[in-house]
């Protein structure tokens, strides 16, 4: 009974807020990349203004936080499964 209380309230919250953090972090992912790369274009273009720069390097600071924030999320949830997964091995057998 205990074994499945803590599965049930611990290990499954864990996965599902990692699944979740994973669900939003893959596609800012993505957008960084693509911030990164318009950053690298804009550095690079003779005509570009110091306002173009800053615009193009903030927007690629925006998303980089995102996927930080997304990543702790995804090492909070796997650290909340392990807890429960311990929880479990650790209970002790009952043999009746």
């Amino acid at each position: 009974m205990r074994s499945l209380v803590l599965f049930v309230f611990v290990v499954l919250p864990g996965v599902a807020f990692s699944g979740v953090s994973i669900y939003y972090l893959l596609p800012e992912w993505a957008v960084l990349d693509a911030a990164y790369k318009n950053y690298q274009q804009v550095a690079k273009s003779p005509s570009a203004t110091m306002r173009d720069l800053l615009v193009a390097e903030a927007a690629e600071n925006r998303h980089r936080i995102n996927c930080f924030a997304e990543g702790v999320g995804v090492l909070l949830g796997g650290v909340i499964t392990a807890i429960g997964i311990h929880g479990i091995c650790t209970l002790p057998n009952r043999t009746s």
